[in-house]
């Protein structure tokens, strides 16, 4: 990448095979998105859902050049300061940021358009969070966690017993798949600049269960919080959200996602250590653990995923990072 009269700096990724620079002119910065893996979905799906969401008069990067031949795309630049570097703060008033995070959850499940014009012309239709994917998404717990840490002889009896529990799990989820799901919602993922926040990191975004960003968001691995804080976002919510919700099937709902998410988390970060050599994410494993703790322990749904997870994962294996 070469562009004349402009400081080029190479600023910190994800977890995803993208890799974003900071490129400062004397009057204007932007940020270049990089990604040779994955270019579809990482270039080109991405402005096409940042498109939606600005449609909607939500705050996502403006697409400002492409050159997706040359595997990258330019974007408005939000500045530097995410959620959760801001919400990390002493003195922070955590129920005001929160209920503006929830303002804009909201605004953001209200969006009804499936299809958009991308940047090459052709339509991008918003996928459908399918059950088929949901699994997919929980099976990477047992195709690299396992591995990792259960003994050769066991793993083929574990990951069986434990994919048919995680398909019956699945099955006892009752919402529809109608809701716009950003699918990444945390404060990792949000930004703030003159008091305002924005969205980033939405190129996943689909189709589903009106539960699951607010699952993503209180049932966070990124950030700590108490269990207190938990419950008042979650009822927060409710009160914010004038649709007729069942709160029943609601929060069946709410925590089937967390846990099938949390799982899929484990899963990503053991992959990502193995395989790609990043290995920063292994220590949040052990605070996954908790989290999916924290919903299984009470809740006569989970009693034969929490029976078979504490009989083959002992404490000492859930905090080893």
């Amino acid at each position: 990448m070469k562009f004349e009269n402009s400081k080029i700096t190479q600023i910190k990724g994800d977890a995803s095979f993208r890799k974003f620079y900071r490129k400062k002119t004397t009057n204007a910065s932007s940020i270049i998105v990089y990604a040779k893996k994955d270019k579809k979905k990482n270039l080109l799906n991405y402005d096409s859902i940042n498109k939606i969401l600005i449609k909607k008069k939500i705050s996502a990067p403006k697409l400002i050049s492409e050159s997706y031949s040359n595997n990258f795309i330019e974007v408005e630049d939000f500045g530097k300061q995410t959620v959760f570097d801001f919400i990390k703060k002493k003195n922070v008033n955590k129920t005001k940021i929160y209920n503006k995070i929830l303002s804009i959850l909201i605004k953001l499940q209200k969006i009804k358009l499936r299809k958009i014009k991308s940047f090459k012309n052709k339509f991008y239709k918003v996928p459908n969070y399918s059950r088929r994917i949901l699994f997919e998404e929980a099976n990477l717990f047992l195709k690299w966690y396992i591995p990792r840490v259960v003994t050769k002889s066991k793993r083929f009896k574990i990951k069986k017993e434990l994919k048919k529990i995680l398909l019956n799990l699945i099955k006892k989820i009752e919402l529809p798949n109608e809701t716009f799901v950003h699918r990444d919602f945390h404060v990792s993922n949000l930004m703030i600049m003159k008091n305002k926040i924005l969205i980033i990191d939405t190129q996943d975004a689909v189709y589903g269960n009106v539960a699951y960003d607010l699952a993503s968001l209180i049932d966070d691995v990124r950030l700590k919080t108490s269990m207190h804080l938990k419950e008042m976002i979650y009822q927060k919510y409710l009160s914010l959200n004038k649709k007729n919700i069942n709160k029943i099937k609601f929060k069946n709902d709410f925590e089937i996602l967390s846990v099938l998410r949390n799982l899929k988390i484990i899963g990503i970060f053991t992959r990502l250590a193995q395989r790609d050599n990043k290995k920063k994410y292994l220590k949040l494993i052990p605070y996954a653990w908790r989290l999916i703790e924290n919903r299984i322990d009470k809740n006569d749904i989970f009693i034969e995923l929490k029976r078979k997870l504490d009989n083959s994962f002992t404490k000492k294996i859930r905090i080893k990072k």
